[in-house]
């Protein structure tokens, strides 16, 4: 029988991963600790490898190379990132590698409509008030989402999804991408970057994480928006400079954002840390900003997205387990 072993496995993805097992009959082991040199040293067992890290697996060359002569063709990780994994060396030891760029683009756009309609509410402005019994209304005057312009970039499946759900509701839509895609030029109108920063009231971020948008973001950029301009990040942390971000919220040059991810995440998102220090002076500063709405990296979560992301990863490495070409191979 074929064995798997997945890491990282979450309470949430054990349903879709035995209802796979079950259909495909196969021995899925699963672990919940992340997979890093010296922790699995012996993995002749199985024939296939899905990993999930919030921190990067490590190792050298001769550490990969030892997972071929043990019989692994691949490392599968169930996210669409694969900044986690030495790519380069994994390859020149012999190693597929695949990814899961597709899973529900809904997810992380859905979660990033619902982000702004708070900010555009200032539901966060009325609850700060409200925990002082302040309940006046003075100074917190709302938009409606039709008489905005939201500027997304990245407008490939999310931010394409995101742009989708705005039109419909009304806003004016315009993006900056460096692939601009046809079909989505009856939701938005492609800009240049500059022009997308000096137009928008809503900025909203969903570009991968690559060489090309690490710091994509920095203070020149921030200093080029509309005061009083809202900001998401729904991609990842190092597409933006964090301490621009926080000056341009200080200065009240971004008068809120909503951020569902940020650079050093990995040691504090999705961990229970009630009875430790956040050791991340970044992410202390943004959860006291009263005009930031924090979310730990929870745009994906969702049953579809979930179930997606598992059974993707899965169909590739039977892929690879039986020498066909993975749908999904970087």
């Amino acid at each position: 029988m074929t064995k798997i072993l997945m890491t990282s496995v979450r309470s949430d993805e054990e349903p879709s991963i035995k209802t796979y097992a079950k259909a495909h009959n196969l021995q899925i082991d699963m672990v919940r600790e992340e997979f890093h040199p010296g922790q699995h040293d012996n993995l002749s067992e199985y024939n296939g490898l899905i990993v999930q890290q919030t921190a990067n697996i490590g190792g050298d060359e001769a550490f990969y190379q030892s997972l071929v002569h043990q019989g692994l063709k691949q490392i599968t990780t169930r996210t669409a990132g694969v900044d986690m994994i030495p790519v380069t060396l994994a390859k020149r030891a012999g190693l597929k590698i695949t990814n899961v760029p597709k899973y529900s683009p809904r997810s992380v756009a859905e979660l990033a409509l619902t982000q702004i309609f708070q900010l555009l509410r200032r539901t966060w402005a009325f609850e700060q008030r409200m925990n002082q019994n302040d309940f006046c209304w003075a100074g917190l005057q709302a938009r409606e989402i039709h008489t905005i312009t939201v500027g997304i970039i990245g407008a490939g499946r999310i931010g394409g999804t995101l742009a989708k759900l705005l039109h419909l509701l009304g806003a004016k839509v315009i993006a900056y991408d460096v692939k601009p895609q046809e079909c989505l030029k009856k939701y938005l109108t492609y800009v240049s970057k500059a022009t997308l920063l000096a137009q928008s009231d809503v900025i909203s971020v969903h570009v991968d994480l690559n060489d090309s948008t690490v710091g994509l973001l920095q203070a020149v950029d921030f200093n080029q928006i509309k005061i009083g301009s809202l900001f998401l990040n729904m991609s990842r942390g190092d597409v933006v400079n964090t301490e621009a971000l926080i000056a341009a919220l200080l200065s009240g040059k971004i008068q809120a954002a909503a951020l569902d991810t940020v650079t050093g995440e990995s040691l504090v998102f999705n961990r229970d840390l009630r009875q430790q220090d956040i050791d991340n002076s970044q992410i202390r500063q943004l959860m006291a900003m009263p005009n930031v709405l924090l979310t730990p990296h929870i745009a994906f979560f969702t049953n579809i997205a979930v179930d997606n992301m598992v059974n993707t990863a899965l169909d590739d490495v039977l892929a690879i387990i039986a020498g066909h070409q993975a749908v999904n191979e970087i």
